[in-house]
């Protein structure tokens, strides 16, 4: 035996042996002249090359072995085999690799172990005491999964068996890192195909913190690389007193690269089987799905009888469809819909959908919309359809809105003129069934009152008297069109003292097709309310105005640039006409503050449009400094020159009126805002009576994220709205809505939420007098009783906590959502929320209602 040594350790170099794949290639030059013995045609891809590093090479001719010693590093085609020897054996082409063995694999996973036996292409053999780390890309992180066992074989380079092996995504504990994992699952015998990306488990038991927690015989699952593969998904359980107890048991089918199929059967004990199914598909500029709902019930009895609920239904389903495509870099088209056989089956059966809104009241939202962008320019055109989807929606009052088209078109000036033109322009087109009446005050009738087991359920909110004074049209039955266009143009010029001029005009025309229905439900009620103007209608405002501030800035040095600047608008054009003779859909948010003083036209919508003269007058300081302090002060008022006050003469629906503009004078209005730093902000803004300086409207609040000192992000908002009952609200509203972030330490949180209504009481006590009045009027059945829900009623909260690290997600949430009930008044749905995920397993959640409420939204029973 020969011993060559010199070769590496000239100068501390690492020595390379290069061998080409092809036989017979160029000999390594040694003494003697002897050829390389390690010249061997290699199976592989042509070119493939063994390339050897290592401090030390022996070779013993006797027994025709190559070994390897210190910093041994092999490499073959993408394979690295690296260890602190490797012993060739020519005569069966095995590697034997011992000490820190490491072998990186062409997809990058990382495998070691303490002995290797492998052919000399390293794709199949034995190993001792193997770990395997692998790392993928999935959402947007990255991923780390573990194999462990005591020995493996590796076959082809395709298939690796774990002989009583170990499963996990979690990092190993750094200060003990033979502690069990969070979790992992244990098995007799793992295999991971390499080829079909999956993993088997045979005789597996998942383990929490090293305790057993659940047994399986048998289960496969994709591998993290995959992202799509057929086979069973997490099971999802619910339960309810109307549907029972059940589980809902999904498969994946993936059809093909561009398209799947879910199928989710859902078994539940009281109604039998619910029936779902979801088809994907991406196409190459978008991507569509279409999910079915269904089921034929055996109990409908465990629902509450029409119009309260779906009692006398056999079938109820639902179609969901979204779509999403990219017509090319500037215009993109899609849907959402939502389609259900009765509004309350979502809900009963617990089928979630993002396009329902939640807030105090459920609706669904389908739309479909065509949407371009230019590099100054946007238009979108969208239609909606709103499903009502609790038992006190009326759907014959909901609009069918299509189309709603917008078109915004922004250029410079012509030569001198300079600054900026813009054309707007926008078409709305709705129906409806059934006119929208709100009462003075609000809830004090209803269309009708159906009743259930001695109970009265009143329905479909209505005037009792209708005339102007005690009530307002929210929505015109039949069917109106708007038409709307209008130019503008507008240039800023600063002069030598500083002091900015902004001149601007627009032109505003708009054309009203109104065919308003008379007939049916309570439609024939509108001309006692007001004079709606039939047919073709139209209106043009044109305005002349200019803008005119003066900033005062000075520097301070350490204490920061501060500024002063007055502000005066003045806005001339003629009066507006037609006030209350034409429809309003999308004008009623009418809110004055300190974001709206300065706008040319206050209302919210197209239906309306400010005319007369008006100045808007105000002005605002501001400081900022180097350390990032900011503060700003705002106040100021709008005042009606010359014309009508388009905010004095309300239309069908009041707007205007209460709003704070419908004085010569308006209510003054300001803001106060500051900023120590970029992680704390605090907020006021309010509107003080022009003549008294009583508040009628105040908002004050803070955010906060204190990171790095201290681990909390928290928000809280303090909220008064002085009473409007010419609007429908008779008592002054007031709220605090809070919400904040806790992390205890980098991987456990805690949450919550709050949203306080002081002013609820006031509601109850109405009902309380309305119910009373009723009973005196006509005493069968027990007297009301008053509960009074006190100064502060937590109408809505969540609370919980959780952990969060590398591989595991679990949180746990009490939840209380306010809703409304059939019965006109707002109560609370109390929930815990439990969310597990594992990740590269899969994730379950457990969503059980607790407590009672005193409508079940079209359930027979309590849940």
């Amino acid at each position: 035996m020969r011993k060559v040594s010199d070769i590496a350790r000239i100068a501390g170099l690492t020595a390379l042996l290069t061998v080409l794949a092809a036989a017979a290639g160029p000999a390594l030059a040694q003494s003697g002249g002897a050829p390389n013995p390690l010249a061997k045609k290699l199976e592989g891809k042509p070119g493939d090359k063994l390339l050897v590093e290592a401090d030390e090479l022996v070779y013993d001719n006797d027994n025709n072995t190559v070994t390897a010693r210190g910093n041994a590093e092999l490499h073959y085609g993408p394979r690295t085999l690296q260890a602190d020897r490797v012993r060739y054996d020519r005569a069966t082409s095995r590697v034997f690799a011992e000490g820190n063995v490491r072998l990186t694999d062409k997809d990058g996973a990382v495998v070691t172990g303490e002995r290797m036996e492998l052919t000399d292409d390293f794709k199949t053999g034995f190993i001792d005491s193997l770990r395997i780390q692998q790392s993928v890309e999935r959402r947007g992180e990255t991923v780390r999964t573990r194999f462990s066992a005591p020995r493996a074989e590796r076959l082809n380079g395709e298939q690796t068996a774990f002989d009583y092996g170990t499963y996990t995504a979690c990092e190993p504990c750094k200060d003990n890192p033979e502690r069990p994992p969070l979790w992992q699952v244990r098995a007799t015998k793992i295999i991971h195909n390499n080829e079909t990306h999956t993993i088997y488990f045979e005789e597996s038991q998942l383990e929490l913190a090293g305790i057993p927690v659940a047994y399986l015989p048998y289960f496969e699952a994709p591998d993290p690389t995959v992202k799509r593969k057929s086979g069973f998904l997490t099971p999802r359980f619910v339960t309810s007193t109307a549907i029972g107890t059940g589980a809902s048991l999904p498969y994946f089918f993936n059809l093909a690269p561009d398209y799947d199929l879910t199928v989710s059967p859902t078994f539940v004990s009281r109604q039998g089987v619910l029936g779902q199914a979801e088809f994907r598909q991406r196409l190459e500029n978008g991507s569509y799905n279409l999910r079915l709902s269904g089921i034929s019930q055996t109990t409908p009895s465990a629902f509450l009888p029409g119009p309260l609920g779906a009692g006398d239904r056999d079938f109820r389903g639902s179609i969901e469809s979204r779509g999403r495509f990219y017509i090319n870099d500037r215009w993109r088209t899609g849907w959402d819909l939502v389609g259900v056989t009765d509004k309350w089956f979502l809900d009963n059966y617990r089928i979630r959908n993002q396009n329902i809104v939640t807030d105090y009241f459920r609706e669904a939202v389908s739309t479909a919309y065509l949407i371009g962008q230019g590099d100054r320019s946007w238009f979108e055109a969208r239609g909606y359809y709103f499903k009502g989807l609790s038992s006190f929606d009326w759907q014959k009052e909901q609009p069918i809105v299509a189309p709603v088209i917008d078109y915004d078109k922004r250029i410079n000036g012509p030569g001198e003129l300079g600054g900026e033109v813009r054309f707007e322009a926008n078409i709305t087109s709705l129906t409806r069934e059934a006119t929208d009446f709100q009462g003075l005050p609000r809830t004090s009738a209803y269309l009708f009152s159906p009743s259930y087991n001695g109970v009265s359920y009143p329905l479909y909110e209505t005037c009792s008297t209708f005339n102007r004074a005690s009530c307002l049209i929210r929505g015109l039955a039949g069917t109106n069109t708007r038409a709307s266009a209008m130019a503008s143009w507008r240039r800023s010029f600063i002069d030598d003292a500083g002091q900015v001029f902004t001149p601007f005009t627009y032109l505003r025309a708009d054309a009203f097709f109104t065919n308003p229905s008379l007939s049916g439900y309570q439609n024939a009620l509108v001309p006692t309310i007001a004079n709606v103007g039939e047919g073709f209608n139209g209106r043009v405002m044109p305005a002349v105005g200019i803008d005119y501030r003066y900033p005062f800035v000075s520097n301070f040095g350490p204490l920061g640039v501060h500024t002063i600047e007055p502000i005066a608008q003045i806005i001339a054009r003629p009066s507006e006409t037609r006030i209350g003779r034409l429809p309003n859909e999308d004008a009623q948010s009418l809110v004055f503050d300190d974001t709206s003083l300065f706008e040319w036209d206050k209302f919210s919508g197209y239906d309306r449009v400010e005319g007369g003269v008006r100045a808007n007058l105000g002005g605002q300081y501001s400081v900022t400094t180097d350390a990032g302090w900011y503060t700003n002060v705002m106040f100021g008022e709008s005042i009606q020159l010359a014309g009508v006050n388009s905010f004095r003469r309300g239309d069908i629906a009041n707007v205007g009126l209460e709003s704070g503009l419908e004085t010569r004078r308006s209510d003054f209005v300001g803001r106060f805002q500051l900023s120590p730093n970029q992680n704390i902000s605090f907020i006021t803004r309010a509107r003080f009576d022009h003549s008294d300086f009583k508040v009628n409207r105040f908002e004050t609040g803070v955010t906060a994220r204190f990171a790095p000192f201290l681990p909390l992000t928290l928000s809280a908002f303090y909220s008064y709205y002085e009473a409007q009952p010419l609007l429908g609200f008779s008592h002054r509203r007031e709220g605090l809505t809070a919400s904040a972030t806790y992390n205890i330490t980098p991987n456990w949180f805690l949450t919550g939420s709050a949203l306080v209504d002081m002013t609820h009481y006031l509601d109850t006590r109405d009902l309380f007098a309305d119910a009373y009045a009723s009973y005196l009027a006509n005493p069968v059945g027990l007297a009301p009783v008053y509960q009074n829900p006190g100064r502060f009623y937590l109408s809505g909260m969540s609370i919980g906590g959780g952990y969060q690290d590398e591989c595991t997600t679990v949180s746990l949430n009490y939840i209380v959502s306010p809703i409304a009930t059939a019965l006109g008044t707002r109560e609370r749905n109390q929930t815990v929320l439990l969310r597990l995920e594992l990740k590269t397993l899969g994730e379950a959640d457990l969503r059980q209602n607790v407590g009672t409420v005193t409508t079940n939204d079209g359930i027979a029973s309590v849940r």
